[in-house]
């Protein structure tokens, strides 16, 4: 990820998820997406979004931007980025989810971008979850 960074959010509760964004973006550089901008979104859902394009030739699509959204409700999804930026929803078209729950690790993230996974929409949580573990396991990430 040379040169690009995750801005820090000013909201606090949006940015206990830093720490796991700016790890899935390491873990997608590493796998060869080159990652072109990222920002964390609004609440209620939290969420962020990373826009990406392949390093590798053989996982390259047409001159479309494509995005990856994360929300504390569903895990993560994939898709071509038709609009957004922090503090308003992305947009995305040809959307999939990836499944693996709320937080996979990088490694088991980038393998689902890289095979195409796509699964059913699961609601993993409620965003009037405050006690369930989540916002603890986000502040362990390194």
């Amino acid at each position: 990820m040379p040169g690009h960074f995750l801005p820090i959010h000013l909201d606090p509760w949006i940015n206990v998820t830093h720490r796991y964004i700016t790890m899935a973006m390491q873990s997608l550089a590493e796998g060869g997406l080159v990652i072109d901008s990222s920002w964390l979104d609004p609440r209620d859902p939290r969420d962020a979004t990373i826009t990406y394009t392949h390093l590798r030739p053989a996982f390259a699509s047409s001159a479309s931007k494509l995005a990856l959204v994360w929300d504390e409700v569903t895990g993560w999804r994939r898709g071509v980025f038709r609009g957004g930026e922090q503090g308003s929803r992305t947009v995305l078209t040809d959307l999939r989810y990836l499944g693996g729950g709320v937080l996979p690790d990088g490694g088991e993230l980038t393998a689902r971008v890289l095979a195409g996974a796509s699964e059913p929409r699961r609601d993993y949580r409620s965003v009037a979850d405050l006690r369930d573990g989540l916002d603890d396991a986000l502040l362990t990430w390194s």
